[in-house]
């Protein structure tokens, strides 16, 4: 058995036919006639009338390309058409990377919707690419470089003379990471090895490790991945994620601290 698809363009002409069909004088000519709508935006086959000479003719938007327009199409359906108007354009939105390549979007409201076959209404969003140069992308792109904490915790120097001025003690801080990689190597030391996938570790940042602006490089964002090094372990290195900052603190033994 032969199947026949059934084609948009061959549905309208089912449409025509079907007008043909209808008793003379008892079907109703041109768009002003149609109930409502009168009117159709797009390509709508069903949206089909007879005209004043009884040939089929339609009151879609789509006839102006097709060239089947009822004869009053201009008078009834483009004089209630309403047009699509929208606003201004919002500002440009942040850009979605702190660091390195993103995208930001703006968009903008309709104001009046399109009605009767008018114009419709052009895009809403717009999206484009952006480079992320900020404070933040510097800090994120540091690498942190961390000792178990038994290599400065009390450490006096037996070297310092004592007139030798001492260095100012600043006041330690300690940040929570979560660990998000970490290689192979790290496997090979004792105190490294604890760090794997997932496990939160206190890392301490020690008045010696702090650069002049008070905080050690590398310790880290939150909420956004950053990388480390493990200083005493040749290849051990990998990725964590901030998940609190304290002031004034001391992680508890057997922990990381700055270097």
């Amino acid at each position: 058995m032969m199947m026949m698809m059934i084609t948009p363009g061959l549905t309208r002409v089912c449409a025509a036919i079907a007008l043909v069909m209808c008793a003379c004088g008892a079907c109703e000519a041109g768009c002003a006639d149609r109930p409502a709508p009168r009117c159709c935006p797009g390509r709508n086959n069903e949206c089909v009338e007879r005209s004043a000479r009884r040939s089929v003719c339609y009151c879609d938007t789509y006839c102006l390309r097709s060239g089947d327009c009822c004869d009053d199409y201009q008078t009834a359906c483009h004089i209630s058409a309403i047009d699509c108007e929208v606003r201004q354009w919002g500002p440009w939105s942040p850009c979605s990377s702190v660091c390195g390549a993103g995208t930001t979007e703006r968009s903008r409201q309709v104001a009046t919707p399109p009605r009767n076959g008018g114009t419709p209404c052009p895009d809403l969003k717009q999206r484009r690419g952006c480079l992320a140069h900020t404070e933040t992308c510097s800090a994120a792109k540091e690498v942190a470089k961390i000792l178990p904490d038994s290599f400065k915790r009390n450490f006096k120097d037996p070297w310092r003379r004592p007139h030798m001025l001492m260095k100012e003690e600043k006041k330690s801080y300690c940040v929570q990471m979560r660990v998000k990689q970490a290689s192979a190597a790290c496997k090979v030391k004792l105190w490294s090895a604890g760090l794997v996938r997932e496990r939160s570790v206190c890392v301490e940042c020690q008045s010696d490790a702090m650069t002049t602006d008070n905080r050690c490089r590398g310790d880290g964002m939150q909420n956004i991945r950053t990388f480390w090094s493990a200083a005493s372990a040749p290849g051990c290195s990998g990725s964590w994620v901030r998940e609190s900052f304290t002031e004034d603190c001391r992680c508890p033994s057997y922990s990381m601290i700055f270097v």
